[in-house]
């Protein structure tokens, strides 16, 4: 309980200022957390109801963590729906129990039980964030991961003055589990979010939520780090702020060079480090910090923005109230400028030079081509669908997802994979098409829980092509157990003699998860050096519930520590 009630101080100490932190004098120590699921409940857009969360906070509570720690977090369901807890981003090297995706790495923690996630956090630095890992309760359920440098290092740009988390989250009026359960039901597409918010908070634009905003106060001439992370449900976002640059320093907790930009585009699943840089003189104005999303696809989305305020302090023999300021508001790109979209990403580039290059295989042991998209399933017995007797769905290179009622890794570790999931998953599409052109005929998906099967230290090349059946759209692929470096990123058909040549090898951005581009492509390297089962999964909540997922086995290497370990006594049990 003493180590509980001093991390808890920790991070109550750490609210604002991460820098001033009184944290351990020696790298690698052991730090625990208790997260109580309970509901809880928030007003928001002048209703009242109650969430699932995290210790009744909203958004939950902020993990701080150095490089090399180990962190040991009880996780306690005292609410009506099975619970498990994902820390995105985080490698998990060997200790694949404690990842968190429902049925893939884990059963999920039933109501009145828990269960310790216990992993160690292995060359990783940055701003990555946690969230559940179960139907649609991450909605509400989400929190920062800051993890800082081991002690005695810095950060490879100027110390910022102080850090500030900036989560993006969406808020639905309704209750989200019946959102998603109605439309699985019927087959159609989900009730669009009614606000997005900043910090869980919606902000002016919306109706009843003026004393709802987040409001950031800075210090002229101080220099900020912004830590973005969009937490939304089915979202990717623009962001910026009136009148001020930001400066891009870091991507899903690994730095990049530095660049200038006025807007920032951020999927869900990502995260990105901003440096602000306050004017040297206290303006006449307030700023807006907006978001709004951006998108691509056929379907009807939030088309609203959520703002913060930045306010600069004044000196005390300033009378001028900030209420009454004026706000300037940044412009954002129209919802669905795809060329912004991909103009940015292409900006993202890793520390890495010529003449030390970053860690990307140069050699591929096995390629892949994978599309990914819409399409339509049959429904079953036990569905009420209207049209043609088919609904919404999803898949990678035609094969949609089908949920395990027992989790995959257990299944593989204990080599009772049979009646659970098969090895046959297709490595390139069961039947070529012009991808981005006139869809086929037939855009009935096959189903199934199939996985690919790779031996431990393969070098892997994945090509993810975006089809447009059911129209294009851009999406968010997110990878569980590994960085992978972004290799190339294009428009139209992926081309595998043009394009692979132009494959950036030296300085590619490396990330856990990237955008295919609507009507796109990405290429993507990774090396399979963490055995287990890992999730490969859309993270537009709506398209993983339809099936736009799939996942990877790495079996165990030879040496001790290229097995995975064991699976704790506490695993939850189906």
């Amino acid at each position: 309980m003493g180590c509980f009630l001093r991390a808890v101080c920790v991070a109550l100490c750490a609210l604002w200022m991460i820098p001033a932190l009184g944290l351990a004098k020696h790298a690698g120590i052991t730090r625990h957390y208790k997260f109580n699921i309970k509901m809880q409940n928030v007003t928001r857009l002048c209703q009242t109801k109650s969430i699932v969360t995290v210790n009744g906070q909203f958004p939950g509570p902020r993990i701080i963590a150095r490089e090399g720690d180990r962190l040991l977090i009880k996780v306690v369901n005292q609410v009506q729906y099975n619970v498990t807890l994902h820390w995105h981003g985080i490698r998990q090297l060997r200790s694949g129990w404690a990842d968190g995706p429902a049925y893939i790495t884990q059963c999920p923690i039933q109501t009145g039980q828990a269960y310790v996630y216990n992993f160690t956090i292995t060359g990783q630095k940055g701003t990555l964030f946690w969230h559940a890992h179960i139907s649609w309760l991450r909605v509400t359920v989400y929190g920062p991961i800051v993890i800082l440098p081991r002690r005695h290092s810095s950060y490879p740009f100027p110390q910022p003055f102080k850090e500030v988390p900036i989560l993006f989250g969406e808020w639905w009026k309704a209750d989200t589990e019946t959102v998603i359960n109605q439309a699985m039901q019927t087959g159609g597409a989900p009730n669009i979010s009614d606000a997005y918010t900043i910090n869980g908070l919606p902000g002016p634009f919306y109706n009843c939520s003026a004393k709802d905003t987040f409001k950031l106060k800075v210090k002229p001439g101080k220099t900020y780090l912004l830590r973005l992370i969009n937490a939304a449900l089915n979202d990717e976002l623009f962001f910026s702020i009136g009148n001020h640059t930001l400066t891009v320093v870091e991507t899903d907790a690994v730095y990049v060079k530095p660049f200038k930009t006025h807007i920032v585009l951020i999927t869900p699943g990502q995260t990105t480090n901003v440096l602000l840089k306050a004017k040297s003189k206290v303006p006449k104005s307030n700023f807006a910090m907006a978001a709004r999303p951006y998108a691509t696809g056929p379907a009807s989305f939030d088309n609203t923005t959520t703002i913060g305020i930045l306010e600069y302090e004044k000196s005390s023999s300033s009378s001028k109230n900030s209420q009454n300021l004026p706000l300037l508001k940044p412009v954002l790109p129209k919802f669905n400028d795809s060329t912004y979209a991909l103009k940015f990403s292409k900006q993202i580039r890793s520390l890495a030079t010529a003449k030390f290059p970053a860690k990307v295989p140069k050699k591929v042991d096995r390629q892949f081509f994978f599309t990914v998209g819409l399409g339509i399933l049959p429904c079953s017995q036990n569905q009420t669908c209207s049209n043609n007797n088919t609904r919404a769905a999803a898949g990678v290179n035609n094969v949609s997802f089908v949920q395990p009622n027992i989790a995959l890794l257990q299944a593989h570790f204990f080599n009772q994979s049979k009646g659970v999931y098969t090895t046959d998953f297709p490595t390139n599409p069961p039947f070529k098409f012009n991808y981005t052109g006139t869809p086929p005929k037939n855009i009935m998906l096959n189903s199934g829980t199939k996985v690919v099967v790779l031996p431990f230290n393969t070098s892997v090349e994945l090509v993810m092509q975006d089809t447009s059946i059911l129209g294009a759209e851009s999406h968010p692929l997110h990878l569980h157990g590994f960085n992978f470096f972004v290799v190339g990123m294009g428009v139209g058909n992926y081309d595998p003699k043009k394009d692979h040549a132009k494959f950036n090898l030296i300085d590619p951005a490396e990330r856990n998860t990237v955008g295919v581009p609507a009507g796109g492509w990405v290429a993507i390297r990774f090396l399979a050096d963490n055995p287990g089962v890992w999730f490969m999964h859309c993270h537009l909540e709506v398209h993983t519930s339809w099936g736009l997922k799939m996942a990877w086995v790495v079996n165990d290497g030879k040496g001790r520590k290229q097995k995975l370990l064991p699976p704790p006594s506490d695993l939850p049990k189906c």
